[in-house]
């Protein structure tokens, strides 16, 4: 498109400086050629007077040596012989005798032909009643005189016209070009998987108009794979409370061929499971999903129901603190559901039944900018906390009790989201207590709240061991 440009601007500038330029040199050429003449006229012209009076020829002489054309030898007086009086020639003559007796019959003006140049035949009638004529003699290069200067002159604005519509064209193509390749580029890319890839509306209208369609499409495409990522991971997530349960009932099968397939099936759909929350939760970090929060004690009220009902089968005792009013957070509901069914599900799998546990809520109020969940067991505990948050974020490792890890690396992902963090230590309960630390306003952790943070917490429990 851009050469396009260029060259249908440099032909359209071609033929504009080729239309006017040509008949304008010929009009320079035809105007030096009447100057150079309407010089020659006017000095002609001076000897008339002379001639009218007299045609002696001293006095001739002087009145052509006079002029500037008989000055340089150009000029020359032809007149007739009359009666007594011969004919005289004062001056060089170039005309031929038929020039001048032509010019003696027509009585006006002529310009003849003459080696060298041109002449100019100017009649003037005698006291005598006969024609003398006056020959001025104009060279070629007076006729020509600055021609040659002002065609030249021509050709170079000619060709500075045309250079410069050429780089006009150029920088109006590369206006043009340059938003089109981005637009292309960003279209590649994002068919390529790069989901951030965006376009600068900037352009001619067409062009920030296409740049404009295609960032909405591309944000919207980027909302509907987080939606479907996002369903993806909700189901998972509410496969895998269920698959807790049909585990526990498994394991209290007992003994034999029947019991043990179905355990195994039990751990190979789990497995699966695992397996598509780890693939949707890796996937699920894509731009334009911010905005969103929920209210952290509506949602643990709504799990605990589920989980109690679980822990009365299994004589579990279970206490919830600061749930009472509202506590909003900047996460998803969907995600923070996900993370309490995996603290919960742990416990549930790594701790005897009969084990009691809590899940608190910390929140000071529209003058603090963090909420702390604490999820505490009575089980036996963790005994190396580090490891476990290692082994949450290495995706298929494994750990003791079978553990994948999974579990504490959705909470941990979703506490480091908002720019908090999750710590593993010792419960009032004696066994492990997990603390979730999410922050409101999204601000990174400083040293100083770090430390803030753990007196808090060494506040709900005996002693720390993250």
């Amino acid at each position: 498109m851009r050469w396009a440009l260029v060259r249908v601007c440099l032909a359209v500038t071609a033929m504009v400086v080729i239309a006017f330029a040509v008949p304008l040199g010929l009009v320079i050429k035809e105007m030096a050629s009447d100057r150079a003449f309407s010089s020659a006229e006017r000095q002609a012209a001076a000897i008339g007077p002379t001639l009218s009076i007299t045609t002696d020829r001293d006095q001739l002489t002087r009145a052509v040596a006079s002029t500037q054309a008989g000055a340089d030898g150009r000029m020359a007086v032809h007149v007739p012989a009359t009666g007594d009086a011969p004919a005289l020639e004062i001056g060089r003559r170039r005309a031929t005798q038929r020039d001048l007796a032509t010019s003696r019959e027509t009585g006006s003006a002529a310009i003849a032909d003459a080696p060298g140049g041109s002449v100019l035949l100017q009649p003037t009638a005698l006291n005598t009643g006969s024609i003398a004529v006056v020959e001025v003699f104009v060279p070629e290069d007076e006729v020509t005189n600055g021609v040659t200067t002002a065609w030249t002159v021509l050709a170079g604005v000619g060709i500075a016209l045309i250079v410069g519509s050429v780089a006009v064209a150029d920088r109006l193509g590369v206006r043009m070009v340059q938003p089109a390749r981005r637009l292309a580029d960003a279209a590649q890319d994002l068919g390529a998987g790069q989901l951030t890839a965006r376009v600068p509306e900037e352009g001619p209208t067409e062009l920030k108009s296409a740049a404009v369609a295609f960032n909405s499409m591309a944000d919207q495409v980027v909302r509907l794979l987080a939606n479907e990522r996002e369903l993806a991971a909700d189901l998972s997530h509410r496969l895998r409370t269920p698959l807790t349960v049909l585990r526990l009932n498994a394991a209290s099968l007992g003994e034999g061929p029947a019991a043990d397939q179905t355990r195994a099936a039990v751990e190979q759909l789990e497995h699966e499971v695992d397996t598509i929350i780890r693939t949707a939760r890796d996937a699920k970090s894509v731009p334009g999903q911010g905005g969103v929060d929920c209210d952290a004690a509506a949602v643990i009220r709504e799990r605990m129901e589920f989980w109690s009902a679980l822990a009365e089968d299994e004589g579990r005792e279970v206490r919830v603190a600061g749930v009472d009013r509202p506590v909003r957070v900047p996460v998803a509901r969907a995600d923070l559901s996900a993370a309490l069914d995996a603290l919960l599900g742990n416990i549930f799998r790594h701790t005897p039944e009969g084990t009691a546990f809590a899940v608190d809520v910390h929140s000071g109020g529209a003058d603090t900018n963090s909420v702390i969940v604490l999820v505490s067991d009575a089980g036996p505990g963790i005994t190396d906390p580090e490891a476990a948050l290692a082994r949450g974020g290495s995706p298929g490792g494994s750990g003791a009790l079978g553990s994948t890890g999974l579990g504490l690396d959705i909470v941990r992902q979703l506490a480091e989201g908002t720019g908090g963090d999750v710590r593993i230590g010792s419960s009032v309960l004696g066994g492990t207590e997990v603390r979730i630390w999410l922050q409101l306003d999204g601000r990174r952790v400083a040293s100083g709240r770090r430390g803030h943070r753990g007196a808090v917490r060494g506040r709900n429990r005996s002693a720390a061991s993250a």
